[in-house]
């Protein structure tokens, strides 16, 4: 297959030969053979020219579910994963969200097939602990084999602090990486939403701050006993970047994300009991966006993620206590993301983090496997149900203005595009 396109301006700090200039590039079965200012296609070439065209290495998401294996109806691997290219994502990390939970080398053997011939990568976590019950370690070693790039229960919190040791001390023989969920349970209790003036006024369970701090501040004490590499999915305080940040200083192996709808929105989103804006963590309020946003930009917060989280109708369609928690978020990111930040730096986010599950990053260079995002950054659009592509449509970004649109993705010696 040869694709050449055509006059893409290109957003890519790593690499100052070509970042911010416009360039023809002519791709051959996969691979970038010519980076040049004016290419005359060779004969059954595809050419792709699109006005304000540009380009970058292939966006990185590293925490999404799906629904297969358990819950098709949510979403399928295959509709998934051709969501994620046509929103830009080249490379998604699979949270362990599927009934059964992915706990045996097998589980890992079955995701990684079902996704081998699709542009985008899978790359699965297994669960940390059998079942996702939080008693024992599962077979963290057999599934790291298998191709498992960490080990997470899914939205659980870790309540025995020993199991959380235990699985530190194991995984530093094969460098495993071991996820924490930051919600100290008996702290949040029934919560729903932020603790704060929102909740009271609502009438609504709040989820204090302190019960993400005090699970967080736990970990870290562990892993300083411990060693070994902790992730910290989706913080959502502005103490919890404190926390970060004052263990990084010290030198722990720790990092973190930050689900997207956590920069925008805040907990004053609720007033219509919308449960589109029930999500785990909740919304909390202006200070911590300010915050979280900070972080990001000192490195403090390693990396954003959209938290897809596809969910049926059934599941939101009811009162606001009994919702589920979660949002889908792939399409809406770079639009959400592009509001915020500048252009540079939306891209950098959108790629990076893939060395710390021990992935290859991509490089925009002749010779170089070809693994890019297409997109233009400049039209500013409503986001309406019409964008969505994913099975289920419970987007907390339904009627928010957005800024750039993804228009299409290359990688793996394939290619979708969106015009």
């Amino acid at each position: 297959m040869k694709i050449l396109l055509k006059s893409a301006k290109i957003i890519d700090a790593s690499n100052p030969d070509f970042h911010l200039k416009k360039r023809d590039i002519l791709i051959v079965d996969g691979i970038i053979e010519k980076i040049a200012v004016n290419i005359t296609p060779p004969s059954n070439t595809k050419v792709v020219d699109h006005k304000n065209l540009h380009i970058s290495i292939g966006w990185f998401d590293s925490g999404i579910a799906l629904g297969e294996p358990g819950y098709e109806e949510r979403e399928t691997i295959a509709n998934g994963l051709l969501a994620a290219a046509k929103s830009g994502f080249t490379d998604v990390v699979l949270n362990p969200s599927s009934h059964p939970v992915p706990d045996s080398s097998s589980d890992i053997v079955f995701l990684k097939n079902a996704a081998k011939d699709h542009l985008t990568g899978l790359h699965p976590l297994g669960n940390l602990s059998v079942k996702g019950q939080g008693e024992s370690l599962a077979e963290l070693y057999d599934m790291k084999n298998a191709g498992a790039v960490g080990f997470y229960d899914y939205k659980h919190a870790i309540t025995n602090a020993n199991l959380l040791k235990i699985a530190l001390q194991y995984a530093q023989n094969f460098e495993g990486l071991v996820y924490s969920f930051p919600l100290e349970t008996k702290i949040a209790g029934k919560g729903v939403v932020n603790e704060g003036e929102q909740s009271t006024q609502l009438g609504l369970k709040g989820i204090p701050s302190l019960a993400e701090e005090l699970q967080i501040a736990r970990d870290l004490f562990i892993l300083e006993y411990t060693g070994g590499k902790l992730h910290i999915p989706t913080i959502s305080t502005a103490n919890s970047v404190k926390l970060i940040a004052a263990a990084k200083k010290k030198g722990l192996k720790v990092t973190c994300s930050v689900a997207v709808h956590n920069l925008l929105y805040t907990d004053d989103t609720l007033e219509d009991f919308d449960t589109h804006f029930k999500t785990l963590p909740p919304l909390r309020n202006k200070e911590d966006n300010k915050e979280l946003i900070k972080g990001l930009k000192n490195g403090t917060i390693d990396f954003v993620t959209s938290d897809h989280t596809p969910l049926n109708i059934e599941l939101k369609q009811v009162e606001f206590d009994h919702a589920a928690y979660g949002t889908i978020g792939l399409e809406s990111a770079f639009g959400a993301l592009n509001t915020i930040f500048n252009l540079e730096d939306t891209i950098a986010l959108l790629t990076k983090g893939r060395e710390i599950f021990g992935l290859h990053t991509p490089e925009l260079r002749e010779g170089k496997e070809a693994n890019l995002t297409l997109f233009e950054p400049e039209t500013e659009y409503e986001f309406s149900s019409l964008a969505i592509l994913s099975a289920s449509k419970n987007s907390l970004f339904l009627g928010k203005q957005l800024k750039g649109k993804v228009l299409g993705s290359l990688a793996r010696n394939k290619m979708v595009l969106n015009f």
